[in-house]
């Protein structure tokens, strides 16, 4: 379920929307790496800045989700979309996968803008990701006959460590992890509970 055993062209055929979230990732951090007066810009541009964000400028809820602030940022976040987001382009389908990504990536944009102060920046794909982690959360708690178990053997004390994790990393969006995680379970009840009728 989680350990990847395809070829590459097996994996982008398999996960399109996966792939493409990845490629995304590298082009961003690419046009964001470019030398100072073109790269800054672009980060300029896309990254999450609340008091822009509430002067108008509402696509800074969406962009941050494929910005990175650093290579070591970008490496953890598209690692964790290729080891754990498969399984759930899998069960949901691809266009249904996309929606619960970006859904709940910017419902951790939202709570970022309402609840940290109006100079507050963001950047990266960990409120989506913790969306993820919030649906197989719901599998795990709601769903059991659901839960392979792989999932309960891996993904219950990644959950765990996920969590704690955010509270003693430093730099790290912690009303974006816990409002992702929190928004991915309820969307997840939704879809499950809407399959079962």
């Amino acid at each position: 379920m989680f350990f990847r055993t395809e070829s590459l062209s097996q994996f982008i055929k398999q996960y399109p929307v996966v792939s493409a979230l990845v490629v995304i990732h590298g082009v961003v951090f690419i046009l964001t790496s470019l030398p100072a007066d073109l790269g800054n810009s672009f980060m300029s541009i896309i990254m999450g800045v609340n008091f822009l964000i509430s002067t108008g400028e509402w696509w800074r809820l969406v962009t941050p989700i494929f910005a990175h602030a650093d290579l070591w940022h970008l490496l953890f976040n598209t690692f964790s979309l290729v080891l754990f987001a498969p399984a759930l382009e899998r069960l949901l389908g691809h266009t249904q996968f996309i929606i619960v990504y970006l859904l709940t990536g910017i419902i951790a944009n939202v709570a970022t803008l309402f609840i940290q102060p109006p100079l507050y920046i963001s950047v990266g794909a960990s409120g989506a990701i913790f969306g993820l982690f919030g649906v197989y959360a719901a599998i795990l708690f709601i769903f059991k006959e659901r839960a392979p178990t792989e999932l309960k053997q891996i993904m219950l004390p990644l959950l765990l460590i996920s969590v704690i994790m955010t509270f003693f990393t430093a730099n790290v969006n912690v009303t974006a992890h816990i409002a992702g995680l929190i928004a991915g379970f309820f969307i997840g009840l939704f879809i499950f509970y809407k399959s079962k009728q």
